[in-house]
């Protein structure tokens, strides 16, 4: 095969794989993940693990939790606010994909199950074959 042809097959290839909308979808849907994560990310940083150090003082919050082991210092207060930060973000997409969508996709599971009711044609078709079967 020519080479500039393969060139162009790939290229070709690659457009209609990156074009495709459920890749763009998904790039879109990376972008928002990304940015609500950062913005839990604050919401922990900034507001919560403040409002937890004022039960648990020290001269600069959270980030001054630290303990001490063997002469090395282990930042546990970072740890406890990434903690923080996983569960809001896991509390947040298990409501928005499990209660949310599920109730959509069960809704359109529940239209999916019950059958259209039969067309005319079919209604007489079926009388058809019925009269049929009992002349037999």
């Amino acid at each position: 095969m020519n080479p500039s042809k393969q060139a162009l097959s790939f290229v070709d290839e690659f457009k209609n794989f990156a074009l495709k909308g459920n890749v763009i979808d998904l790039a879109v849907g990376v972008i928002i993940g990304t940015a609500f994560g950062n913005l839990v990310k604050s919401l922990v940083e900034k507001i919560i693990m403040p409002l937890v150090s004022i039960v648990m003082p020290s001269a600069h919050g959270y980030t001054d939790w630290v303990a001490e082991v063997a002469g090395k210092k282990i930042p546990y207060g970072l740890f406890l606010g990434e903690v923080v930060n996983f569960i809001i973000l896991a509390l947040v997409l298990f409501i928005l994909i499990v209660k949310f969508l599920g109730l959509i996709l069960k809704s359109k599971k529940e239209e999916a199950a019950a059958p259209p009711p039969p067309t005319k044609d079919q209604e007489l078709l079926t009388e058809i074959r019925d009269l049929l079967k009992s002349q037999r």
